[in-house]
């Protein structure tokens, strides 16, 4: 039951991140966190519609993690960086680039390789004391603020900025799923009123919205929707992760061949990301010259 929810959850999530992408495009630009980007965009139809299917994904998502390890399902999200590339492409009537394609799939196939081969264990829906919670805890808070502060310090430039966006969004991301396994956790034990006295529902409450209006900024300030997609979508599983060993004492295979297909599958994902890079990098080059030569005078 959980392996056809996450991956018909990837694809609402492929879909949607497609939908806000072309939705941000159409308002007016603002800085990291800046609330006004919502008030502009939910009176874009396409945005709302966005935010449905982003319901609808994460609805599923829950099904998925009430039935499996956090480190089984995250991975199967993956696939959302190929899914939002068809979309994409699909959306904007254009031919789907090649090399871009080659570089989501290499993502999808290299980071669901490398988690799966690990062949997770279940896992406690309980959070450990505050001396095994602290240390990611705060090693994850500070990677959000470095990302927010690199965001909105204006000498960056725009690669950067979408580069430290992504990664903020995903770790928020990555989080929200730990926590979200916690809650499952909950519901399936036959308690579901004590969900609201149990504080990882709140911060959830919290750091989700965060994450997605971090994704919008994201969407906003990227050219292309492939190389951000990709920091989030790897950044997500891996903080899932580091959570669920971490925390909620999930247990991964680390025979010697396991670790020999991890590393082949990283340097597949690697590629992948170099690949989404170097394209969309060119890509926005070739735009904004483009754009250039339809300002200049004649």
């Amino acid at each position: 039951m959980a392996v056809p929810a996450a991956v018909i959850g990837a694809a609402s999530f492929g879909l949607a991140s497609a939908l806000q992408q072309r939705a941000t495009k159409e308002v007016p630009t603002t800085g990291a966190l800046d609330p006004r980007l919502l008030l502009d965009l939910v009176r874009r139809p396409t945005w709302v519609l966005a935010t449905g299917t982003v319901v609808l994904g994460l609805a599923l998502q829950v099904v998925a993690l009430a039935f499996a390890p956090l480190t089984l399902v995250q991975p199967l999200l993956v696939t959302g960086i190929l899914f939002g590339t068809i979309f994409s492409a699909w959306l904007g009537r254009r031919r789907l680039d090649r090399q871009i394609l080659l570089g989501a799939v290499a993502c999808v196939i290299g980071l669901a390789t490398f988690l799966s081969l690990a062949r997770p264990s279940d896992s406690s829906t309980t959070l450990p004391g505050l001396p095994r919670l602290l240390p990611l805890a705060v090693v994850l808070a500070a990677i959000i603020a470095g990302c927010l502060g690199v965001a909105v310090a204006s000498r960056y430039a725009r690669g950067a900025r979408v580069a430290a966006l992504a990664l903020a969004t995903g770790v928020c991301y990555g989080v929200t799923a730990g926590l979200m396994k916690v809650v499952t956790g909950q519901i399936r034990a036959g308690a579901p009123a004590e969900i609201f006295l149990h504080p990882a529902f709140y911060v959830v409450c919290v750091l989700g919205p965060v994450g997605f209006l971090l994704s919008q900024n994201t969407f906003q300030h990227g050219v292309l929707i492939a190389p951000a997609l990709a920091v989030i979508t790897i950044v997500d599983p891996l903080v899932g992760i580091a959570i669920g060993v971490s925390w909620l004492d999930e247990r991964l295979d680390s025979s010697l061949p396991v670790l020999v297909g991890q590393t082949i599958s990283a340097v597949v994902l690697i590629g992948g990301v170099t690949l989404l890079a170097h394209r969309g990098t060119r890509v926005r080059h070739e735009i904004e010259r483009r754009a250039q030569r339809c300002v200049e005078p004649r």
